[in-house]
């Protein structure tokens, strides 16, 4: 123990010997930066410092900053380049933070609007009254809430009448026509996919509203009016065809494509420019053979697609179920119920390659 004691003694000292000339190096280095400063920025200097000071002893924990201190600190920001090497309760970042604050804050305060003033009592009962016995619209309203001595805008008195007039009953909107139609509405779109040597593929389709049902599917690299036209022959046949037929404002339907249909006795029905919104049903079965079909395979050419649309259609008629027609199937599914869960077994049909399966029951021999 004895032995110990100088060694212990020994190495406070060179600590405290340590400490101290690290002291005196930074009192050296401080004097020297005082100095250099001139007389403001020393006066600024010490001014900093002794706003900290007094932050750092006014209370007990940690300290706790207040909105005068965060203006000084934005202010003497504005007024000195050298703000930032006397900083040590904060970050910089801090400071410059407060001031974008405090700069948004007053021009907010600077482009504030008073707000409309309210109309008042007496002018809302004349154009209430005025609106009841004659049904004048607003200028008319205007002109002899002038002549009365009232000093109002026609804007005003047009939003009073608004608001005093029952509205029209609103025209039907764009679901209520496609719900009211549906069993004679049926809606064709283009679609690309592009193959393995980067070239692009265009596909066709009809799809008719009642039952979710691919009416005709189609696949060419170089689409044309005639083209649609000759497919649109293929998919009506005869007497099978609906009353509409929804289409966007592709160049590729043009006229031609509308007097065809018009001579199949088909009303052409066009949605709004830049509203597939409108063409929702075609949208959603894009949408599915996407995901379902397309973003599974490389395609190689066209007949390639061709064939993979036609199992994929074949698939979408008659196995997957659709949420719209009560989770049944295009062509309805009939369901399968063992006789007993037990004894059969479950047993799944691969469908397009097995890319999808589906499920029945198969009793036990």
């Amino acid at each position: 123990m004895d032995g110990s004691q100088p060694v212990s003694l020994a190495i406070t000292r060179q600590i405290s010997h340590g400490d101290a000339m690290l002291l005196l190096l930074k009192l050296i280095l401080w004097s020297v930066r005082s100095l250099a400063l001139s007389r403001q920025a020393l006066l600024l200097d010490n001014l900093a410092l002794r706003q900290q000071l007094a932050v750092a002893t006014r209370g007990g924990g940690r300290p706790r900053l207040l909105t005068v201190d965060r203006a000084f600190w934005v202010a003497l920001r504005a007024v000195w380049t050298d703000w930032s090497a006397s900083l040590a309760i904060v970050k910089p970042a801090t400071v410059v933070a407060w001031h974008r604050r405090a700069y948004g804050a007053y021009w907010r305060h600077r482009c504030r609007k008073p707000g409309r003033p309210k109309t008042d009592e007496p002018l809302r009962e004349a154009i209430a009254r005025m609106v009841k016995e004659n049904g004048w619209g607003a200028p008319r309203i205007h002109g002899e809430l002038l002549k009365l001595g009232f000093r109002v805008s026609e804007r005003t008195v047009s939003r009073s009448v608004r608001a005093l007039r029952p509205r029209a009953p609103a025209g039907t909107s764009w679901k209520t026509f496609l719900d009211n139609h549906r069993d004679v509405l049926a809606a064709m779109d283009f679609f690309t996919v592009p193959t393995v040597t980067f070239r692009v593929l265009y596909v066709l389709f009809v799809i008719q509203h009642h039952r979710r049902t691919i009416v005709h599917v189609n696949v060419t690299q170089h689409p044309t009016s005639a083209w649609v036209r000759q497919q649109l022959r293929e998919a009506f046949p005869f007497d099978q065809r609906p009353g509409h037929l929804l289409m966007d404002h592709d160049s590729i339907f043009s006229a031609e494509v509308a007097k065809t249909l018009m001579g199949m006795q088909i009303q052409p029905l066009r949605t709004t420019v830049q509203s597939p919104w409108q063409n929702g049903v075609a949208e959603r079965w894009v949408g599915t053979c996407r995901r379902e079909l397309l973003d599974h395979v490389i395609v190689l050419h066209e007949e390639h697609l061709r064939r993979l649309l036609y199992a994929f259609q074949n698939y979408y008629h008659t196995d997957r179920t659709h949420l719209s027609l009560g989770k049944d199937p295009p062509v309805s599914r009939p369901v399968c119920v063992a006789s007993s869960p037990s004894s059969a077994t479950l047993i799944s049909l691969p469908r397009i390659g097995g890319l999808h399966h589906r499920y029945e029951w198969r009793e036990a021999a």
